[in-house]
């Protein structure tokens, strides 16, 4: 499908009321977790297509630009929310929405939290060494007590994300 030339980045095109509220609890959804909010809108109109979609029907339907229609796929795919479509003849890739939420959480998990856990743990461990290395600092107990929360916070985390995987597994 090649774009309208009167297509103009940021207009939605051919959209139904229904699609646009599914992609709006998508978007919102995506808020709540500080990602894009293209993450949302790619991710709620694949959900909500009956057919699987390209590359460029999704930037003509949701009105956005190539390049971040290009990065939310390839953000969703590392998080395991998207896949690559079987069954097209022609030469564009296209793409059909995971489902099940034990994959979503999981990869949501494993891109996301799991990543920033491992830099906690890194900076607890500098953390932990600049405290000893330094020979007197005023409210020495006070510091090392809340570092040491966090360090039980992260480990609690650690702990409880399987739980959490298993629980919202379908």
């Amino acid at each position: 499908m090649d774009l309208d030339p009167n297509f103009k980045e940021g207009t939605t095109n051919n959209i139904s009321p229904l699609e646009k509220e599914v992609i709006d609890f998508f978007v919102d959804g995506v808020r709540v977790l500080g990602l894009p909010k293209s993450l949302g809108e790619i991710y709620g109109m694949l959900f909500i297509s009956v057919d699987s979609l390209s590359l460029d029907d999704l930037v003509f339907r949701l009105g956005i630009s190539k390049g971040s229609a290009s990065q939310g796929l390839r953000m969703l795919k590392a998080l395991g929310a998207v896949r690559e479509a079987k069954g097209h003849v022609d030469r564009r890739t296209y793409y059909e929405p995971a489902v099940d939420l034990k994959r979503l959480v999981g990869g949501f998990v494993r891109e996301q939290i799991r990543p920033h856990l491992d830099s906690g743990r890194t900076k607890l461990d500098s953390i932990y060494s600049h405290l000893q290395s330094t020979d007197s600092i005023d409210n020495e107990n006070f510091y090392l007590d809340r570092i040491r929360r966090l360090d039980s916070w992260m480990s609690r985390t650690r702990k409880i994300l399987p739980i959490i995987q298993k629980i919202l597994g379908e």
